[in-house]
């Protein structure tokens, strides 16, 4: 069956649509907004779907307007947002580094967001929003270090990987001695943040994410055709046009900034953005990076593992990095299996 067609518009212009590709985003998209009404309609008050619905557009009553849009809503938006950013994130570091392990995860950069946050937590018994600050730039330098230890006339693929496997045990040891100095409430309070939760979120996580979305994301589906051509190689992209370095490193700026907010916002979740990018191509089965298939499925991944975090364990919660750090590992563990078999690694 046919799945790729072109369409023309009134102005002469034709544009490729991948059918099943645009297929799986829509499904993607009804089953991140299906889970984030349950997620909203669950809790101690629990709200009907239909009630959650009628509330969103302000015709529920004042004790469901609070619930709704001051405690459950603001909570739903930070893990779509999180999700999203996780999964274009590891989408962009996959296919810059042309490797299936090349994902925050393994590169270090959750490990350096964390050590921002031990840092202001155990050194200067920093607030909640210090601590955002903290793992924010955390995560920037150490994104900015694999960066320059990779280069050699370019970043490419492997060397960035092992680069970023070598930081991120350096500064998971770092991690270690922080939570060894701190005292015991410090490391507690450490230890929760470090699991990846979505607990207590507010709107003032909401704006700073939706700000940095709504400008990266333009930008990198902008330079989404020069990536494509990339996995042809640099030199065949050289000789097509594309500024190879330019673009990488616009991309990967932007990486480090998604996946790093997404840390400030809710800890390091685990494996999301590991797991998206290779979901959604499983899914589109179409070439090339799949960013915004990526980018649905994180949405989708993460509100649907808080939904699973918050009903599957009886009265009992648990951190939504819990519930994606089971799937992911599994995932790890049959991707690795799979790779070896087809003799990639």
């Amino acid at each position: 069956m046919k799945t790729n067609r072109a369409v023309r518009t009134p102005g002469g212009l034709s544009v490729r649509l991948d059918v099943r590709a645009l297929t799986v985003v829509v499904l993607l998209l009804l089953a991140a907004l299906t889970a984030s009404v349950a997620l909203i309609g669950t809790g101690d008050f629990p709200i009907s779907a239909a009630d959650v619905l009628r509330t969103l557009v302000g015709k529920g009553d004042a004790g469901q307007e609070f619930i709704v849009t001051e405690l459950r809503l603001p909570r739903v938006l930070v893990g779509l947002l999180v999700g999203a950013s996780l999964g274009l994130g590891g989408a962009l570091f996959q296919a810059v580094s042309r490797n299936p392990l090349g994902s925050p995860d393994v590169l270090g950069l959750g490990q350096g967001a964390t050590a921002g946050a031990l840092t202001v937590i155990v050194l200067f018994s920093g607030t909640a929003d210090q601590v955002t600050v903290g793992a924010l730039v955390g995560g920037l330098v150490t994104g900015f270090a694999i960066y320059v230890l990779a280069w050699k006339r370019g970043v490419h693929g492997y060397r960035l990987v092992l680069v970023g496997i070598g930081v991120s045990a350096i500064v998971t040891a770092v991690n270690g001695y922080l939570l060894t100095k701190s005292d015991i409430v410090d490391a507690a309070r450490a230890v929760v943040w470090m699991t990846g939760s979505l607990d207590g979120r507010d709107w003032a996580q909401v704006w700073p994410l939706l700000t940095l979305c709504v400008v990266l994301v333009p930008l990198v589906l902008a330079n989404s055709r020069g990536l494509r051509m990339m996995e042809m190689g640099d030199d065949v992209s050289s000789a097509l046009g594309v500024r190879v370095e330019r673009v990488r490193l616009v991309l990967l700026v932007s990486a480090v900034l998604l996946t790093a907010s997404a840390t400030a916002a809710a800890g390091p979740v685990a494996f999301v953005a590991l797991t998206s990018p290779q979901l959604a191509r499983r899914l589109t089965r179409s070439p090339g990076p799949n960013l915004v298939a990526s980018l649905c499925m994180g949405a989708a991944l993460l509100v649907t593992a808080d939904w699973v975090a918050q009903r599957a364990f009886g009265t009992g919660q648990l951190p939504v990095g819990v519930v994606t750090g089971v799937v992911g590992g599994v995932y790890l563990l049959w991707l690795l299996v799979t790779e070896r078999r087809a003799g990639r690694i």
